[in-house]
């Protein structure tokens, strides 16, 4: 098997939200879109992000089409986390889990998005 992309697909209300977010906060380009889909990526990030709008008939199977803000954070290591926060703090973007750093050395700090997906930039120190 040959690997060539990797991309992680959420359901929310508002993929064009979602994806608008990923663009203007974390430095993601649009990479295609459609009614109820949206693709965002950026080059070192290693995967794209798409939003379905939740329920697509698309979108199978079907018993699983539920939203993605339960349970789930979608994370970035970064070069210098104390930078970032502050520049999304500037930024006003909302901050759901201030900078902190775990005993084991991850630094980190979380936001949400506008349909409530979890973001955490990490950096290990």
């Amino acid at each position: 098997m040959n690997i060539t992309a990797s991309a992680v697909s959420l359901n929310v209300a508002d993929p064009q939200a979602s994806a608008k977010f990923a663009i203007d906060h974390l430095g993601f380009t649009e990479q295609m879109s459609a009614d109820g889909f949206v693709s965002v990526a950026r080059p070192d990030a290693g995967f794209t992000l798409c939003y379905l709008r939740t329920g697509l008939d698309s979108f199978k199977p079907k018993d699983k089409a539920g939203s993605a803000g339960e349970g789930l954070l979608v994370a970035f290591v970064v070069d210098d986390i104390d930078t970032e926060y502050e520049r999304l703090q500037r930024a006003g973007v909302p901050i759901v889990t201030p900078i902190e750093t775990e005993p084991w050395g991850e630094r980190y700090f979380q936001t949400a998005d506008p349909n409530g997906i979890i973001l955490q930039l990490v950096q290990w120190v």
